[in-house]
């Protein structure tokens, strides 16, 4: 193998491979990347257990194809401090070279026998938007689990629906419940695999994907264009301007949202999103630990008060805010998801669903109150 190519698209390729190697395994291979050169253009590929990535760039300067499997990590390290400009890679002998402007480093080559085979894309169910999907994927994730004893509430869940071309997305951790969703296009004559009658039938989908590995490839993918999405019963499969990732399937279900969001007669309080932003943000600094920050909606004065802290260590701030269905409510939230909850959108003004203290809580936006929800439990509040 020998072939030429410029050092800014082999560090992009091969960043882009080196994501889903393990930081630590027990097989040296699989912290390995494959360089795969024919037809003009250079495959960089690498898996672990869990996922796999493939992507292919042009490398007109291929002057002798062929494959090589490098240590993916080190291989990175090196193509970070090279030169700019054209960079000549080669395999000789044991060895796999990489030089640019008079610099040049050695790699051990890693056994290609020993290397697992890349899994196969999954069946292609339709496509999203690129841009849409990341900036759901990151709407939704603020909300996902982080204990991996319960490895359900660490995914999103991802359906899709081929009847009204719609993708949900939703994640939860038990104290807080994220949906969006999104239009996509499912491909034609998609009849769903055979005996997955659970996960698929013949108008869509529903599994779970990690969030985190989700989080990742949709960050990854670019911000234009649309996205393939593939699905099998084991594993979920993206693909996008010449790159293309696997992910396996998390076991398990998420509670279905349907009967959580139906609040029945609650307050709605509108109130600029920035202004709120900064306020909890602004509040949050006294409160300590997990204490919790105290919002007051007076339809009297149309006004909201927040308020956090205990004692002598306090702090509040007053927003214009509307409140219809009540003359009074107050709510208390945990000052971090509130936080998360409230930077997740982009709207100007957002909605408040409100129950009452101790009860549930809905956030959405405005202009689009169906499209992004998110659910946060309203806990006792404070005496401040």
């Amino acid at each position: 193998m020998e072939f030429r190519i410029e050092r800014s698209a082999l560090t992009e390729a091969v960043a882009w491979a080196a994501r889903v190697l393990p930081v630590r395994s027990s097989v040296p291979v699989l912290g390995g990347l494959l360089l795969d050169t024919e037809g003009g253009r250079l495959r960089v590929s690498g898996l672990d257990y869990e996922a796999s990535a493939r992507i292919d760039v042009e490398a007109a300067g291929i002057l002798r194809p062929g494959k090589v499997l490098v240590m993916g990590r080190r291989l990175l390290d090196i193509c970070k401090v090279l030169p700019d400009g054209p960079v000549e890679c080669a395999v000789e002998g044991s060895r796999f070279t990489v030089s640019g402007d008079g610099a040049r480093f050695g790699l051990s080559v890693l056994p290609l026998a020993d290397y697992p085979a890349l899994p196969s894309l999954p069946q292609v169910r339709g496509a999203v938007d690129a841009a849409e999907f990341a900036a759901a994927v990151a709407d939704v994730a603020v909300a996902a689990g982080r204990d991996d004893t319960l490895p359900a509430l660490t995914g999103i869940r991802l359906g899709l629906d081929g009847e009204t071309g719609t993708m949900t997305l939703a994640a939860t951790d038990r104290y807080r419940f994220a949906v969006r969703t999104l239009p996509w296009k499912a491909a034609a004559g998609d009849p769903g695999p055979e005996g997955s009658a659970d996960a698929f039938h013949e108008a869509g989908a529903d599994v779970i994907v990690s969030a985190r590995r989700l989080t990742e490839i949709a960050r990854s993918l670019g911000r234009s264009g649309l996205v393939s999405v593939a699905l099998d019963a084991g594993s979920a499969g993206f693909e996008h301007a010449g790159m293309r990732t696997t992910v396996r399937l998390l076991e398990g279900r998420l509670p279905r949202h349907d009967k959580l969001f139906a609040l029945e007669s609650p307050a709605v309080a509108v109130v600029d999103r920035a202004r709120l932003v900064e306020a909890v943000k602004r509040v949050s600094v006294v409160a300590d630990g997990d204490s919790p920050v105290q919002m007051t909606f007076s339809a009297a004065d149309n006004s909201v008060l927040l308020q956090a802290g205990y004692e002598d260590d306090v702090a509040s701030q007053r927003l214009p805010a509307t409140l219809e269905g009540a003359r009074e409510m107050t709510v208390a939230f945990n000052p971090g998801y509130l936080a998360d909850a409230l930077a997740s959108f982009d709207e100007p003004a957002l909605r408040l669903l409100l129950m009452g203290a101790g009860q549930r809580a809905m956030i959405t936006g405005e202009a689009e109150p169906d499209t992004h929800r998110h659910l946060l439990m309203s806990v006792k509040p404070p005496l401040v």
